[in-house]
């Protein structure tokens, strides 16, 4: 199995885990958006803590004495990406969790928030990569899978339909801000920190905005154990892994298959039902996603060469 090979199965683990996981954020979505993170995400710390030090002593057994920040400008670089990627996350989660608090369908908001993979080549403009006329193309499909998706009476979207866009663009934001950092830093130190800064950020909200934390964290504490140690804990370290070998707009195109997975297991699991127009919205704006990653061939081979 060649390197790219396994990063993009990496990715596409992530994804498999990440769209199950809007199953168990549903499920939990009965208690306050910011306690719910902020319990993932504490969790995420609990669990990453413990495997820093196992990767770390893999690599001594490797003759890598220490794999973690050696110079003061290496942990300078660390704890800015952590804060940056962190306070990303967290704006990003919350987003996504009060989305699917106001509406719990969990197909909708795993189609929604996959147009990060939209808003990606159009943020990588600003990093001066090229942008080709597929993606306007990608764009204008997906508009139309929005407006069937989501577009009610008086063509207004839903409050739960804006935050999951605001929530795809904060994770659009994240996944180019992971494709600077991951080469540069060790990784699961990354996730590590910026699941503690999502965490101190949620957590404070939580305790200054919702009441009765202890009796919500026992009633949701299966969903938060499974995103917390799978949703978090793994994938968006996967995520990190993965994108140290692949280029952000692959990356957000095998990470936006969670959007089919969470319909998939929306429908095995919640019994959730959509219509024939959100049904048409949806194949609409995955059929986007995938044509705003086309590239001819050449261009492929160019890519795989890098």
């Amino acid at each position: 199995m060649n390197t790219q090979t396994k990063h993009s199965l990496m990715l596409m683990l992530c994804a498999f885990i990440w769209g199950t996981a809007f199953v168990a954020q549903s499920a939990g979505s009965g208690m306050g958006a910011y306690s719910f993170l902020a319990g993932r995400s504490w969790l995420a710390v609990i669990v990453l803590l413990p495997t820093v030090r196992a990767f770390d002593a893999v690599h001594r057994k490797q003759g890598v004495p220490f794999s973690g920040p050696a110079t003061n400008a290496e942990r300078k670089t660390l704890l800015i990406a952590g804060l940056i990627c962190g306070t990303l996350l967290f704006a990003a989660s919350a987003a996504q969790q009060i989305g699917i608090t106001i509406n719990p369908s969990t197909a909708k908001a795993g189609f929604l928030t996959a147009m990060y993979i939209v808003l990606v080549p159009i943020l990588s403009l600003f990093l001066k990569k090229r942008v080709g006329a597929n993606v306007y193309a990608g764009i204008l499909l997906a508009l139309a899978g929005m407006y069937l998706l989501c577009v009610k009476e008086g063509f207004a979207l839903g409050g739960g339909d804006v935050y999951a866009l605001l929530a795809a663009l904060m994770f659009a934001l994240q996944i180019i801000v992971i494709d600077i950092f991951a080469p540069k830093v060790d990784n699961i130190r990354l996730s590590a920190l910026q699941f503690l800064v999502c965490g101190a950020l949620s957590g404070a909200l939580a305790l200054g905005t919702e009441t009765q934390l202890a009796r919500a964290y026992r009633d949701a504490l299966l969903p938060i154990l499974y995103t917390g140690v799978l949703s978090s804990g793994v994938g968006y370290t996967l995520q990190i892994l993965g994108q140290r070998r692949c280029r952000p707009q692959m990356a957000s195109l095998l990470m936006s298959m969670e959007s089919a997975f969470s319909a998939i297991f929306g429908f095995l699991i919640l019994h959730q039902k959509m219509t024939g127009r959100e049904l048409t919205g949806c194949a609409l704006m995955l059929a986007a996603v995938l044509l705003a990653q086309w590239k001819p061939r050449g261009e492929r081979k160019t890519d795989e060469s890098v």
